[in-house]
């Protein structure tokens, strides 16, 4: 239940908390942008259109047109869980993405937190 809540919350709301947290770490909102396109294969401007229109948090994952095939690398704990632990799929993918804003956060270099 307390999944569906949080599927059911609005991308932008969302989003918009992710660049506030890596701005508060001197991180820019285009490096945010550009580790959601890695993880979720959505172009730039598909991006700006999921922000502009109500996307639930679940369907921008859903739809995603290609989830990259490299963040299965992700390791690490978010929110006291690991991520690699996490069984459910949808919020897997979830955690995912704030795990690398986290470590975009923590001054990271862009080729660490994209698997390179």
């Amino acid at each position: 239940m307390e999944n569906e809540k949080i599927y059911q919350m609005d991308f932008a709301k969302i989003y918009h908390l992710l660049v506030n947290k890596a701005e508060r770490k001197g991180r820019t909102r285009q490096e945010v942008d550009q580790v959601i396109r890695w993880l979720t294969g959505y172009s730039q401007p598909e991006l700006e259109g999921m922000l502009e229109r109500q996307v639930p948090y679940g369907d921008f994952f859903r739809d995603a047109p290609e989830m990259n095939e490299n963040r299965s690398l992700i390791k690490g704990v978010v929110c006291g869980v690991r991520v690699e632990d996490i069984e459910e799929p949808l919020m897997r993918e979830i955690r995912y993405l704030d795990k690398l804003v986290d470590e975009l956060a923590r001054g990271k270099t862009m080729d660490k937190i994209l698997r390179k």
